[in-house]
């Protein structure tokens, strides 16, 4: 199955983690020898969904466009690794349905830890109500009931968090064992 392309799908709070960890994995994936791409949220919003805001609606087609782009890299055998808030269930479920063996990956942290972590001061503008509509303030993050893989970054450095990621590729056949 390592000539098989699969869809990691993190999810989580703004700052949790995603990038970092999908960062991480790029190169370790590439060693084994895996065509692999990363679609991140704040590198897409500059280009393919520039147009869009942050309303519910926004964000669904932001997420359905970013599902278009996973679904044809992942058929394709390439490793796609896809990091955004995405906070609606319905909206991963669907990505689900579309991308070839999507892994959903909850990248699971405190707000108080993602606001610790936030170098653009997001958080802050949203805790102070200067942003309306902030993920895990005043707009709802709906946790993925059954992920794939659980990433607690409040209790895990990076390198045991994408250390796990990688065990469950092996495991599963997605990449060769090294």
């Amino acid at each position: 199955m390592a000539d098989k392309g699969f869809c990691l799908w993190f999810t989580g709070l703004p700052c949790s983690g995603k990038t970092t960890i999908a960062k991480k994995l790029v190169p370790l994936l590439k060693e084994r020898g895996l065509n692999t791409e990363r679609l991140d949220g704040d590198v897409v919003r500059q280009s393919l969904t520039r147009d869009l805001g942050f309303s519910k609606e926004d964000r669904d087609k932001n997420i359905e466009r970013i599902t278009f782009v996973a679904k044809l890299l992942s058929r394709n055998d390439v490793a796609t690794l896809v990091s955004f808030v995405s906070p609606y269930r319905q909206a991963r479920n669907t990505a689900r349905e579309q991308c070839t063996n999507m892994i959903e990956v909850f990248v699971k942290a405190s707000p108080e830890e993602c606001a610790k972590r936030d170098v653009k001061g997001m958080w802050a503008k949203a805790l102070s109500g200067e942003i309306k509509g902030f993920t895990g303030v005043d707009d709802p993050y709906e946790e993925p009931e059954k992920p794939e893989i659980l990433i607690d970054t409040d209790n895990e450095s990076v390198d045991e968090s994408t250390q796990k990621v990688l065990a469950y590729l092996e495991d599963k056949g997605f990449v060769p064992k090294a």
